[in-house]
């Protein structure tokens, strides 16, 4: 990418997309055209061509979602099947229409199919099965997304890329105790319960495992794909942990060790997910945050949010 290039970034005040354009502003590009809910509302056809037809982007990176966490998709299947179609529709179309060069949209790790045909997971083998219950709706709206991608190369010639990613955190995410993603709802709760003086009650016997990301890291594999990735791309730091480590670390950053109580009447999710990352590798990317690293940033930024009101 040329750094006079304008880059429409959509979800710009979300967890991935505001990382984006903070990182392609430091990195010195000059145009970056930031999307909010405030800003245009993607659920409407009209004003979102509209919107980007008058930003005349050269490229698009597309992070706006109806995001929840495994219990918020267990319980909102057709809301966010409904909105997370329309939203991706309306996006790549608009773009297309704009005359975009390339649109780099961000998935979810969620659209792979369950049981794993393979694992690590790899790109080519979205399609061959079913995603887990527990994710469905939102992981088909999310394929659909996929589908309508390569549909528009072929018809349009539209360039494109699809981020498949493995469970992310950092600041400006959905710190949600029960409709959160699995980073920051623990911290939350772990706030809640410092505040108090209580345990922290976590779902689940800790035994699933992932590949935990911090968004700062995110943000730099999204550039490279950006700049030279082409079709679906796992992202992620390479290393699986269980969630039993995640909740273990944030006690020691949190100062909360021996206040955990573990509901196991409550899901786990996929029990195991890890994802193949050469053709990420191959774009030159490696993380630079640790584990320990990403979540003190987030913890500490998120006391900072919680004592400014």
């Amino acid at each position: 990418m040329q750094k006079n290039e304008r880059i429409l970034v959509t979800g710009a005040r979300g967890l991935v997309g505001s990382a984006v354009v903070e990182r392609l502003r430091d990195q010195g590009f000059e145009t970056v055209i930031p999307v909010g809910r405030q800003d245009c509302d993607l659920m409407d056809r009209a004003a979102t061509e509209a919107f980007i037809a008058q930003a005349r982007p050269t490229q698009v990176f597309h992070a706006a979602a109806r995001v929840y966490g495994i219990m918020g998709n267990m319980k909102n299947r057709a809301l966010s099947f409904f909105e997370n179609v329309s939203i991706n529709t309306n996006v790549i179309h608009a773009s297309h229409l704009a005359g975009v060069r390339k649109i780099t949209v961000m998935g979810t790790g969620a659209v792979y199919p369950y049981p794993s045909p393979r694992l690590p997971l790899v790109e080519d083998d979205i399609f061959l099965g079913r995603p887990h219950g527990a994710e469905e709706a939102y992981a088909h709206a999310k394929r659909a997304a996929l589908a309508m991608l390569e549909a528009y190369k072929y018809d349009h010639g539209l360039d494109w890329a699809y981020v498949v990613s493995c469970n992310l955190f950092g600041p400006r995410d959905k710190f949600d105790v029960e409709f959160g993603h699995v980073v920051p709802s623990l911290i939350a709760k772990f706030h809640q319960a410092k505040e108090t003086g209580g345990n922290v009650l976590v779902w689940g016997d800790g035994s699933a495992q992932r590949d935990f990301l911090y968004v700062n890291d995110c943000a730099a594999a999204v550039q490279r794909i950006m700049e030279a990735g082409e079709g679906p791309v796992n992202i992620g730091s390479g290393t699986v942990i269980r969630i039993r480590d995640i909740v273990d670390t944030l006690a020691r950053v949190t100062g909360m060790e021996g206040r955990i109580d573990w509901d196991a009447t409550k899901p786990n999710g996929q029990d195991y997910r890890a994802y193949d990352l050469s053709r990420l590798t191959a774009l030159g990317f490696r993380p630079e945050y640790s584990l320990e690293q990403g979540l003190r940033e987030t913890w500490e930024w998120y006391c900072a949010e919680q004592a400014r009101g």
